[in-house]
């Protein structure tokens, strides 16, 4: 097993957090890891509608139109144990925030250097440790739940299961189409906790693939769970996305939040 704690990538200084599942240690550090990331172009005004819950500003891109994000992630090494997990994300902003010239453009900056997040309007997990992390630290909107993720021979496949049914939410598989090498991006991550503002982010590294869109698609099932009403209420049953990107590779350090303004 390789001996994670000698890559300079990981040395960095460790602050203990409770949770109602024990002491988490930040940043969380995420070794061995691979994701599945589907961006969708989408309805402003219905995205807008999403953020509005947690009293963000969704960006308006140069077409007119919203940035949504479905994101499967398998961590199969993590410093709080292995699990699933699945992002559904709004590109947004604080409200008065002065948005770049190129919002797109400004994804693929560092975080430092970027004022555009995403607000998370869903995001499951497979176990009870990730779950408390995420709601107790950051406030994320985590629930615990089954989630299935296959990637390889250029096509993918991956469900969440509705926790109160037999049946998925939500299903994103197929055949990818041409594909370039690509850098991963770090993200920033706003969310509310506490009746604050909180701006984290997530440090990437490793190559992944960005590739056209070629089979894959969205479906969401008649469940009545708050994920596939959010999915629907963004009109992406049955949506393709206009490009994806994957990776065996990635590794991460998870900052905790900090409060803005």
């Amino acid at each position: 097993m390789t001996d994670w704690n000698r890559d300079p990538f990981f040395q960095v200084p460790l602050n203990l957090l409770p949770t109602s599942e024990g002491e988490v240690a930040m940043p969380i550090l995420y070794h061995d890891n691979s994701n599945f990331l589907a961006m969708f172009w989408v309805d402003h005004p219905r995205a807008q509608a999403q953020t509005d819950a947690d009293g963000f500003e969704a960006v308006r891109f140069g077409n007119g139109k919203a940035l949504a994000v479905v994101a499967f992630y398998e961590y199969r090494q993590t410093a709080i144990g292995p699990y699933n997990e699945v992002g559904v994300a709004i590109a947004a902003v604080p409200p008065g925030t002065a948005l770049p010239r190129s919002p797109l453009r400004s994804l693929l900056r560092t975080p430092d250097r970027n004022p555009v997040g995403f607000d998370i309007i869903d995001l499951p997990v497979t176990t009870p440790a990730a779950c408390a992390a995420g709601r107790e630290i950051w406030g994320y909107p985590k629930f615990v739940t089954p989630i299935r993720f296959s990637l390889g021979s250029g096509q993918f496949c991956g469900t969440v299961k509705d926790p109160a049914a037999q049946g998925p939410i939500v299903t994103l598989s197929g055949r990818m189409g041409l594909s370039v090498p690509a850098p991963l991006l770090d993200l920033v991550l706003f969310s509310r906790h506490r009746d604050q503002i909180l701006r984290g982010s997530a440090i990437t590294r490793g190559g992944g693939r960005l590739c056209l869109p070629g089979s894959v698609r969205l479906e969401v099932s008649d469940s009545a769970h708050r994920m596939a009403n959010h999915l629907r209420e963004l009109g992406l049953d049955g949506a393709r996305p206009f490009c994806v990107s994957h990776t065996h590779r990635l590794q991460l350090r998870l900052n905790a939040g900090a409060v803005v303004g």
